[in-house]
């Protein structure tokens, strides 16, 4: 399988994990899709320190890849779902600053750039696009599980804010693919091994349940929660996801913390403890066998 080649190799200033390739997630056009433009990052905004990258119109999505080391690799791989509100997609706070954390456990990272909203139609939910760039995403990680020292049951996904709601319609489909098949890959299960949902965002419609998409089974996979008190996309929806799993007896953690607000990806918030969720979420990965210790 060849996919054009976007960026050369870099590596990070810790040496520990390497950024290997972006690829697209289509060998053409995207489903639905007329324009192959991959996105333009936004204007910075004042006080970010480090800056925020946003991309906004990409029709063409792409992965970012960060294999762990190979004598550290476990077989597990991640794909990172960004959040943004659909009209972007923040790469790196919600994206690849996770790399490193999850390669200090033996995990791989593919960060995701998935379509965003502004050619979508009015009646299409904005959910939809980033699906089946995120179900295609999976498939690929599974086609190349030997090159990319995979375990195919061990594929799991990272999804923030909007990624999180993404991710959560994704963690309900199951096997059920959401665009017809456009190769070989497509015959790789687009199901996630497990789902880690950070503050997803909006996904109680307005009568104050779960979006219709999401709606759980006994073969449900596991999943970790994490949400915050303060935040305006209310954590009941994150409560009754982890309810939705638990009627049906599948392995689930959800967090609740005080404060912290929403969207501090990775980062530390001042007068919180809510980076502490990574720790939260480590201690889930090496209890599943999905992560090995530092």
């Amino acid at each position: 399988m060849k996919y054009p080649l976007l960026v050369v190799v870099l590596c990070s200033l810790q040496s520990f994990t390497c950024f290997s390739e972006s690829i697209f997630v289509w060998p053409d056009l995207a489903p639905g899709e007329t324009s192959k433009s991959t996105g333009e990052a936004s204007p910075p905004r004042q006080g970010e320190n480090p800056p925020i990258t946003r991309l906004v119109n990409i029709r063409r999505p792409d992965i970012d890849i960060f294999l762990a080391p190979r004598d550290k690799a476990n077989g597990t791989g991640v794909l990172v779902l960004p959040g943004g509100g659909f009209g972007k997609v923040v790469p790196d706070k919600e994206g690849s600053e996770a790399a490193q954390w999850l390669a200090e456990m033996g995990i791989s990272t593919f960060v995701l750039r998935y379509r965003t909203n502004e050619a979508t139609p009015e009646k299409e939910p904005q959910w939809q696009r980033p699906l089946q760039d995120a179900q295609r995403g999976l498939r690929i990680m599974r086609a190349n599980s030997e090159k990319w020292n995979l375990k195919k049951d061990q594929i799991g996904i990272l999804a923030f804010s909007a990624g999180g709601q993404v991710g959560a319609v994704l963690h309900a489909m199951e096997d059920r693919p959401a665009y017809k098949p456009v190769d070989q890959i497509d015959k790789q299960s687009c199901q996630t091994d497990f789902s880690m949902l950070i503050y997803p965002w909006r996904v109680v419609d307005t009568t104050g349940f779960l979006l219709p998409e999401i709606r759980f089974s006994k073969r449900s996979k596991p999943a970790f929660i994490v949400h915050t008190h303060n935040d305006r996309s209310s954590s009941l929806g994150s409560v009754l996801i982890y309810i939705g799993l638990k009627e049906h007896d599948i392995p689930a953690e959800l967090h609740i913390y005080e404060n912290g607000g929403h969207g501090y990806g990775m980062r530390p918030v001042p007068n919180s403890n809510i980076a502490s969720w990574r720790d939260r979420a480590a201690d889930w990965l090496k209890l599943r066998k999905l992560g090995t210790s530092g």
